[in-house]
């Protein structure tokens, strides 16, 4: 957040201590929201669980988090997707939605194959779904044990994986190495670029920047995004999904009635803008850029896309980068047309290939993990 101009707005920093001083400050992390990346793997003692326990941390869009599992047994489980966390406005196909399905399952596979086991996963046992997402399974997973199974180095990452929405270093440039082990991560349909040439960059940068203001001022949009907003530690904690305004800063902004969603929502309002400067800020701050493409635009071609994903958010971890999607340009809905022409023009070299993913690249400052439902909450109920 651009704290100066939040404090500009607030009148002084004397304001926010006097929401509630360093007692305040000290108690705003949402500790049981967070709960999930601590006790990831070592509350169960079955290999489906302590795999699934992994997979609840995967990257998804609005961090709505879609997976409701049906677990059959300690090697048997069937994923589908939560229809009440659709994203109506901005991803009316289910697309995004079904990208994270896939980030999900190779987050799920990666965890299982560090227990010994290869995930056996069988997409779509009932069919394929057409534009509107249905109560068919989006994947069937089974866990084979294997004792010679290699483990997979990316495992390794799972825990510091977070999506960083900060300005990016514009002194550190990506290099052409760390870019190449990006796009080796690749499948039989799915095929991932990448780029720090400067003409490129900076034709991305504004693009992504021009198609991230029009999603904003889009009201039906951007109305979808300003529900979803969790504000303050109570928010959260009672509904760790969504995007998390969250901390001491925040939430006193919040108390004196700065930071609403009242004004987050208002074209006239000092925080509509202040939110536009970030957005700004953020995309004109990219260091390079990666995506991923697929032949076609199937369901699985989605999921598998998803998956590819997974794996370049852990390679960019394992690397020192950070990572975040960029994917408005990509969305299905009208204002986006022009930007979602130019971004296939631009990424694209057959007829037939789909951008299912953009993401800019740079080196910042850790940040704090993304909140989480726990994974009981994410299992279906029996009865």
């Amino acid at each position: 957040m651009n704290r100066r101009k939040f404090l500009k707005i607030a009148g002084s920093s004397a304001i926010i201590l006097a929401a509630g001083g360093t007692g305040f400050v000290a108690t705003r992390s949402p500790t049981n929201a967070l709960k999930p990346w601590k006790t990831a793997g070592s509350l169960y003692s079955d290999p489906m669980r302590r795999a699934l326990s992994y997979a609840i941390l995967a990257p998804n869009p609005h961090n709505r988090q879609p997976w409701i599992v049906d677990i059959k047994s300690d090697r048997e489980a069937v994923l589908t997707c939560d229809l009440d966390r659709l994203l109506a406005e901005t991803d009316p196909f289910s697309r995004q939605i079904i990208i994270g399905l896939g980030c999900f399952v190779e987050l799920f596979s990666i965890a299982a194959a560090d227990q010994g086991y290869r995930a056996d996963i069988e997409y779509f046992p009932q069919g394929e779904p057409d534009n509107v997402l249905d109560q068919r399974p989006i994947a069937r997973l089974r866990l084979i044990k294997e004792n010679t199974l290699q483990r997979d180095v990316l495992f390794a990452q799972t825990l510091q994986r977070h999506t960083i929405r900060e300005p990016y270093d514009t002194d550190r440039p990506v290099s052409d190495d760390i870019l190449q082990r990006l796009r080796s991560i690749s499948a039989d349909n799915v095929i991932a670029g990448t780029t720090n040439d400067p003409a490129l960059l900076n034709s991305l940068r504004e693009l992504t920047r021009d198609a991230l203001h029009t999603e904003i001022r889009t009201p039906e949009a951007f109305q979808e995004s300003i529900d979803l907003m969790r504000i303050g530690k109570a928010e959260i904690e009672a509904n760790p999904d969504g995007i998390s305004l969250g901390g001491a800063f925040l939430e006193s902004l919040s108390l004196i009635g700065v930071v609403t969603r009242e004004n987050l929502a208002d074209p006239t309002s000092s925080s509509f803008q202040i939110g536009i400067d970030m957005a700004t800020q953020g995309a004109m701050t990219s260091m390079g850029f990666v995506w991923i493409n697929t032949m076609g635009n199937s369901r699985t071609a989605q999921i598998e896309a998803g998956r590819a994903y997974m794996r370049i958010c852990l390679q960019a971890t394992a690397d020192g980068l950070v990572m975040q999607p960029m994917s408005q340009a990509l969305q299905e809905y009208k204002a986006m047309a022009p930007y979602y022409k130019a971004v296939h023009k631009q990424l694209t070299t057959q007829l037939g290939e789909r951008v299912q993913m953009l993401a800019r690249l740079g080196f910042a400052d850790e940040a704090a993990p993304a909140p989480r439902w726990s994974l009981e909450t994410r299992l279906k109920k029996k009865g």
